[in-house]
């Protein structure tokens, strides 16, 4: 039989079948062995074919088999760094939602973030929510952001969950897809979900007073059925996002407008670092391409895994950084 992960806790796994029912399911234990070195074998969205347990009162699943993924998204695992973390699997649309403030999004976590949307070859899109909290300042830096983004291709809406501005843009993109939502907590994943759809009624909180950080109110990876023909995949707030297994090569690729002056480079090879004749710096030099974008590349090119760990709420954004 088989169907697809709508939850997963870790140790249990909820699974729609082809009945449209959901089965609690454990994992068979063979996958634990299988060298697989993410901390999830098996994520939300997963495809599995699973066989009925009935020894005990309760009827249970036993996942046996995942079927090929299309596409997953994957990120090191902050507290065991030789592992990793499937985020969500067979995604048609992901948006990351980005809050200039309260709390911070950094344009490094953004383009970690959209580095490995490209790799795996999943459509992204930025979603700037909590717009009616903007005054001028903040506004001014949403807009600036936006402007980096658009020129590169990415798709951006400002949203505003609680004045339901912008949700009419946002379905259409989701309609008849799977999509992801995913940002720091406290950026307003459930609280969009909710506005999306309000006979979910997903747990929210506030954001902390001390240091304006969300507090985590999804626990585990969920997926849910939408009135309006959509499916999305809420995840809890993630903090940092160390990017898995790329070739110092191949990085520059997945920036957009890096990849797209790959061939006016003097070497096919370069890594646009102190290579003479580089399109790419050329670029920089006549802000043609953000410094921010730059900066975040070379801190991917040298493998800089601290930054993608660090407490970005125990300081304030530097403007400079931008």
């Amino acid at each position: 039989m088989t169907g697809i992960v709508y939850k997963s806790t870790g140790s249990w796994y909820t699974v729609k079948t082809a009945e449209n029912q959901f089965l609690e399911c454990r994992i068979k234990g063979k996958f634990r062995i299988k060298g697989i070195k993410s901390t999830n074998p098996i994520a939300v969205g997963d495809v599995v074919d699973y066989d009925l347990d009935t020894s005990a009162d309760v009827t249970i699943g036993v996942i046996t088999n995942i079927h090929n993924r299309k596409n997953y998204i994957v990120r090191k695992s902050v507290n065991l760094s030789k592992q990793t973390h499937i985020i969500a699997a067979n995604i048609d649309i992901v948006f990351l939602l980005v809050t200039i403030n309260n709390p911070t999004t950094t344009t490094s976590f953004i383009d970690r973030f959209l580095v490995t949307a490209e790799a795996y070859g999943i459509e992204a899109v930025l979603v700037f929510n909590k717009i009616d909290t903007y005054d001028e300042a903040t506004l001014d830096e949403q807009l600036y952001l936006q402007y980096i983004y658009s020129n590169i291709g990415y798709q951006c809406l400002g949203v505003s969950a609680k004045e339901e501005k912008g949700l009419d843009d946002l379905k259409l993109l989701m309609k008849d897809r799977v999509s992801m939502f995913s940002g720091h907590s406290g950026v307003g994943k459930s609280t969009l979900v909710n506005a999306l759809e309000p006979t979910l009624n997903l747990k929210t909180k506030e954001i902390s007073d001390s240091h304006s950080q969300g507090q985590h109110t999804t626990t585990f990876a969920e997926m849910f059925d939408l009135s309006f023909g959509a499916k999305i995949i809420d995840t809890p707030g993630i903090r940092g996002f160390g990017i898995v297994d790329m070739e110092k090569k191949e990085i520059g690729d997945y920036f957009p407008e890096f990849f797209a002056l790959k061939d006016q480079c003097k070497f096919n090879n370069c890594l646009h670092k102190e290579e003479p004749h580089c399109a790419v710096k050329d670029a920089l030099d006549n802000d043609e391409i953000a410094w921010s974008r730059y900066n975040s590349y070379l801190q991917i090119l040298e493998g800089d895994d601290e930054t993608y760990r660090n407490d970005i709420y125990g300081s304030e954004r530097d403007p400079n950084k931008f």
